[in-house]
């Protein structure tokens, strides 16, 4: 069974998320919208080697 869309969170990701006017949130394609917000596989967790990395990139002054 089909719910449909929540747009109840996506006109909250889209005003207060991404601060659009409602005219420019109902302007925008499903595919811009989409874009706007990202790919949420793209954020991948930072593991330990991911910070030890960062860590000797930048190290902090003692």
């Amino acid at each position: 069974m089909s719910r449909g869309l929540d747009w109840p969170a996506l006109m909250r990701a889209g005003m207060q998320g991404l601060r659009l006017t409602p005219d420019a949130f109902w302007a925008l394609t499903p595919a811009e919208f989409q874009l706007m917000l990202g790919d949420p596989g793209q954020a991948a967790p930072l593991l330990s080697d991911g910070l030890e990395a960062l860590m000797a990139a930048w190290p902090d002054e003692t």
